[in-house]
């Protein structure tokens, strides 16, 4: 990932590295120096520059720290002091997302139909538009009463992304209703750090998990058997969202905790954590979703061993175990509604909890 990026001379001089430990160091977009892993925080960069000035030594040297994350540097320019400081999380996390070098414009039908639905996505009409055909169809499929329903949940769901896009600064295009797909909450910005895709992924899930409580304990003081509807079906939909499959809100959690892990009493952790997951799905006759948390963490699994090549900042322990424990009581929560409400005699509100048992 981009560490620093300092205007020096005219000219960028950037520094990328990972939580192996190599560093590479950019003059101008090439290449002047680069250091191979090691265990030691302290680094030094050195190269040669010459202009009409004559020969300029440069030299980039400081300490990085990535759990958490601290990067004190000092710039020197023929022994002389050009700039010095110190950064953290917060100024990562803050920091724009430079954009990548406009590719030769090349004709496809593939990339004409995507220059298509980012013209579409940029109508607001659009939005009125997949609304009206989402509620059409699942009008169609169930009932105007099951559709309305329907729409409120993922409609709180995605209300969820975009409030904590908000929360980090990121601009924010609005919530899509794709019909028989779900919805969608896009963002105009890029993120930089994994603490901002946990966020702003489990968030969708957690508002889910909100509504549904809200729905039960109405229910419960009015008997009226449409929220428990809404509760147990919305707890279903929030649930299957937090499987650890991408690009669903789970994959993108525990991917983010999974990458973020740099020593092996870690990984030992979230092995056991997913492992004990699996254990008390299926303790609890629940055996898809038992299944379907397997199938996800051994596709996280695979994906471990790339998790130097992110170029997002890891999450530091701290975050780790607030992730890990607020990924475990939402996915608690949303299961122990569709079992609660899943224990009536009414056909259709143990429905879910039937298909979690199939």
């Amino acid at each position: 990932m981009q560490l620093l990026e300092i205007e020096c001379l005219g000219k960028t001089l950037r520094l990328e590295g990972s939580m192996a430990g190599w560093q590479q160091l950019f003059w101008d977009n090439q290449c002047v120096s680069q250091i191979d892993a090691n265990a030691d925080s302290n680094f030094e960069h050195k190269f040669l520059l010459q202009n009409e000035q004559g020969e300029l030594h440069v030299k980039l040297n400081g300490s990085l720290q990535w759990q958490p994350f601290d990067l004190q540097f000092k710039l020197l320019i023929n022994d002389e002091l050009v700039e010095e400081n110190t950064l953290n999380e917060k100024d990562i996390e803050q920091r724009d997302v430079s954009q990548n070098k406009k590719q030769p414009f090349k004709f496809s039908f593939v990339g004409m139909a995507g220059l298509g639905l980012k013209l579409l996505k940029s109508a607001k009409i659009v939005k009125v538009l997949f609304a009206a055909g989402s509620l059409a169809a699942y009008s169609w499929l169930f009932s105007i009463e099951f559709a309305i329903a329907l729409i409120l949940c993922l409609v709180f769901h995605e209300y969820g992304h975009i409030k904590a896009m908000k929360y980090f600064g990121l601009k924010t295009k609005g919530i899509y209703l794709i019909p028989f797909v779900g919805g969608l909450a896009l963002s105009d910005d890029k993120i930089n750090t994994r603490w901002q895709d946990v966020v702003i992924s489990i968030m969708g899930p957690f508002f889910g998990l909100i509504l549904s409580v809200a729905a039960l304990i109405g229910y419960w003081i009015t008997d009226i058997e449409i929220l428990a509807g809404i509760a147990v079906f919305n707890a279903l939909l929030n649930l299957f969202n937090l499987l650890p499959v991408l690009p669903l809100d789970g994959g993108h959690v525990l991917k983010s905790i999974a990458f973020s892990i740099n020593s092996r009493i870690g990984l030992v952790a979230c092995i056991l954590g997913a492992a004990l997951g699996i254990y008390l799905s299926y303790q609890f006759g629940l055996a898809l979703l038992g299944f379907l948390l397997a199938i996800g963490c051994v596709e996280i699994f695979f994906e471990y061993k790339r998790r130097h090549l992110s170029q997002l900042l890891p999450l530091n322990r701290y975050a780790q175990i607030v992730s890990g424990v607020w990924y475990v009581l939402t996915v608690g929560g949303l299961s122990a509604i569709i079992w609660l409400v899943g224990q009536t005699d009414n056909g259709a509100l143990s429905l879910p909890l039937k298909i979690l048992n199939s």
